[in-house]
């Protein structure tokens, strides 16, 4: 099958630090090509990929000096897909909103990945004027806010099986990882460690609009022995700090719409400790890879029950959910529906891709 891949121009892909959508993104096109399919990803000209690279813009736009018009960059991007889009069985976009006029014109099959919360003003606005636009969530609660778009299923992320190495050892520090800002939770991780007595190390970047968040609320509390800042961390640097970790702290105010690292932390056979929120509860199985809680006092209590749970079970329902090869099987399936190959009830069913259950 002939398929593009469209990806947003913000990181590379993969990123080179910060960045989940484009790191599925190139987990995806990779797998697609080991299964044997003709896959041209639309990128930044500073991605690395199996794929054939169609460099729209010559750099990722957040690390790319000088800093470039992201609106330029994104006609540039419709232009490249317009010029191109014949020449794909379908075209597979995660860059939301933008092409839908576009493509909508073009008669290729397509599909969109949402991989944003979808509660924003506007967003209901979109959908009734692409009634047809055929989506896929990455988890069933993120399809809440807008039940009459035209969802053909939900497809959950899944990383390489073998990009992080287990551990079988338990850790000795709570973990953190993800981007500093209020609705993540970091504040409630540190007083979550405080209270159960562990050590809390965090890795995570400082996005500009929450400077002073970082500097007010957080930088105060960081001391470097009980409360350590690690900073960003490539792959590398990932797999070590979530495999000595006890377990990844997850406690988020906000309809987290997947949640990425809580299957990193998982491959690591690290268990994962989450607020019930967003697609948590689709996630993390309950007593198995971590556990769900609803406030702070649950979180420091499940700390202490973490000696329950098996990280080598962990590691296998890691591997049974939530690798790359599954989510491109899953995606194909789609793919197929929309071409003409596969099953007709794909065109507007609701129900997910796999199963919940395990």
């Amino acid at each position: 099958m002939r398929i593009a891949q469209i990806a947003p121009l913000a990181e590379s892909v993969p990123p080179k630090l910060y960045g989940g959508t484009e790191r599925v993104v190139a987990w995806l096109v990779d797998e697609l090509v080991e299964l044997g399919h003709d896959v041209t990803l639309f990128a930044s000209g500073d991605s690395v990929t199996r794929a054939k690279l169609n460099s729209v813009w010559p750099r990722a736009l957040r690390l790319g000096r000088p800093r470039s018009d992201p609106i330029a960059a994104q006609a540039v991007l419709l232009e490249a897909m317009a010029q191109h889009a014949a020449e794909f069985d379908v075209i597979h976009v995660h860059v939301d909103w933008l092409h839908l006029p576009l493509l909508s014109r073009l008669g290729v099959p397509f599909l969109t990945t949402m991989h944003g919360r979808l509660d924003l003003p506007g967003m209901p606005d979109v959908i009734s004027r692409f009634p047809a636009a055929p989506f896929v969530s990455i988890s069933n609660d993120q399809r809440g806010p807008l039940r009459d778009a035209n969802w053909l299923g939900t497809v959950y992320h899944g990383l390489p099986a073998g990009l992080l190495r287990p551990s079988f050892e338990g850790g000795s520090y709570l973990a953190f990882l993800g981007r500093l800002t209020a609705e993540k939770g970091p504040e409630v991780a540190i007083r979550i460690a405080r209270a159960a007595g562990m050590p809390l190390h965090i890795a995570a970047k400082v996005p500009r609009g929450e400077r002073r968040y970082f500097k007010e609320r957080l930088e105060p509390q960081i001391d470097g022995e009980r409360v350590r800042l690690i900073g960003e961390v490539d792959d590398e640097a990932k797999q070590k700090f979530l495999a000595d970790a006890s377990a990844l702290l997850f406690p988020i105010d906000w309809p987290e719409p997947f949640g990425l690292v809580m299957i990193e932390a998982m491959a690591c056979g690290t268990p994962v400790i989450a607020f019930r929120s967003g697609s948590v509860a689709e996630v993390v199985d309950d007593g198995v890879t971590g556990f769900v809680v609803d406030d702070e006092a649950q979180a420091v209590e499940a700390v202490g029950r973490l000696g329950e749970l098996d990280r080598r079970r962990i590691r296998a329902h890691f591997e049974q959910r939530f690798t790359a090869k599954r989510m491109a099987e899953d995606y194909l399936r789609h793919y197929e529906g929309l071409v003409g190959t596969g099953p007709k009830s794909l065109s507007r069913s609701l129900a997910p891709t796999i199963a919940l259950e395990e």
